[in-house]
């Protein structure tokens, strides 16, 4: 699966919810928010400079999806089965918990609260909440800035703005988010959603 993509992705789902009065107590308050009934469902699109990309986002608890035409990944908790067109195969692993810093929003709440500078942003627009976020230390994947865009009337993150080492731009926003309750078979591989034949590699 590719790494970035996924970072990208995740990095982004993990500030899902709810503005709070400090970044800090924003990122606590929307773990709380990705719980709240049970579940959450929404939709998302990346604009990069090579085109746009979009799929669907699912999480509950610590367990996640991630279902697109470029990467699909499940988590239940314990196990990772993650699949890419570039690969041809998904792969089976027990993510360390360095791991999942990359590809766990709950996990990456902490890691931004860890390794990373957080401030309101001076330039704001109208009804809208901005978080800057740097590292602390030259990050492991190549983000120079984040920027969180918040709806001030709905607490909801809508926007999130990568802008990379190497100059380039990655531009997340979320839609369409849903409240509900979801089975555990949403968090485990199911391969009716890749192509039928596709090997599946324990790396365990």
């Amino acid at each position: 699966m590719n790494r970035l993509f996924i970072t990208i992705l995740i990095s982004t789902i993990s500030s899902l919810l709810a503005m709070a009065q400090t970044p800090s107590a924003m990122l606590d308050k929307c773990v709380a928010a990705i719980n709240a009934g049970g579940g959450v469902t929404a939709s998302y699109t990346i604009a990069t400079a090579q085109g746009n990309s979009s799929g669907t986002i699912a999480m509950q608890g610590n367990k996640f999806r991630v279902i697109s035409s470029e990467a699909k990944c499940w988590y239940d908790g314990k196990t990772q089965w993650s699949w890419s067109p570039v690969t041809g195969e998904v792969n089976i692993t027990t993510p360390t918990a360095e791991d999942l810093q990359m590809t766990n929003p709950l996990a990456a709440v902490q890691h931004f609260k860890t390794d990373f500078n957080m401030k309101r942003a001076k330039a704001q627009t109208p009804n809208t909440y901005v978080i800057r976020l740097t590292p602390k230390k030259k990050s492991s994947n190549n983000i120079k800035t984040l920027w969180l865009y918040f709806d001030e009337k709905t607490s909801l993150l809508r926007t999130a703005r990568f802008d990379m080492s190497d100059k380039s731009v990655y531009t997340v926003k979320i839609s369409g988010y849903k409240h509900k309750s979801l089975p555990a078979s949403t968090f485990t591989f199911n391969k009716s959603q890749v192509p039928s034949g596709t090997p599946v590699v324990d790396l365990r």
